[in-house]
């Protein structure tokens, strides 16, 4: 990838982050449907890892990660360590064994929900004494509001991809 391009990139997926982040954490907590609010961050890191690879899945990861931590006041790190193992799994997954297309993604974004569903539970269950059965309709309800999200958030991660690749192959210098 040429620096133009990869600058390009860059930018465009550092602003859709950051519009996540702002939906996620300051917007999304004021319309909460039963109580839940949705989780993007890791569906934008999952579409950037699927549509871009390992390094910038990975990257994406760490970026949302710690974007989620500061949106969901969970301990510091937790959703860093987990969505930049995450980005980089699925990169690596799109990289040499998926095919990057959208039913991949939307199967892979429920998989990374319900493990962040689970990394949201898992102080409840061991420190809180919180029985599973009263945890696993919340994370249900949650992983599936947030999945509604999957589409347009593809739409524009493949938006980001075809404006990259129009710039990368319009015959002009770089």
């Amino acid at each position: 990838m040429k620096r133009k391009t990869l600058i390009i990139s860059i930018s465009l997926n550092a602003v859709l982050l950051l519009v996540a982040f702002i939906f996620q954490g300051m917007i999304f907590p004021y319309l909460r449907i039963s109580g839940l609010s949705p989780l993007l961050l890791p569906l934008v890191s999952t579409g950037i890892a699927v549509h871009e690879g390992r390094v910038s899945g990975g990257i994406a990861g760490i970026f949302a990660g710690i974007f989620c931590d500061l949106s969901l006041n969970e301990p510091v790190g937790l959703f860093t360590v987990l969505l930049t193992f995450t980005g980089l799994l699925v990169g690596t997954l799109a990289d040499c064994v998926i095919r990057r297309g959208f039913i991949t993604y939307f199967l892979l974004c429920a998989a990374v929900l319900v493990i962040s569903a689970f990394v949201q539970m898992f102080p409840l269950l061991y420190f809180g004494g919180v029985a599973v059965s009263g945890l696993m309709p919340t994370a249900l309800w949650q992983t599936v509001y947030s999945l509604i999200f999957a589409f347009p958030i593809w739409f524009f991660i493949k938006a980001i991809g075809k404006r990259v690749y129009r710039e990368s192959h319009s015959g002009r210098p770089q």
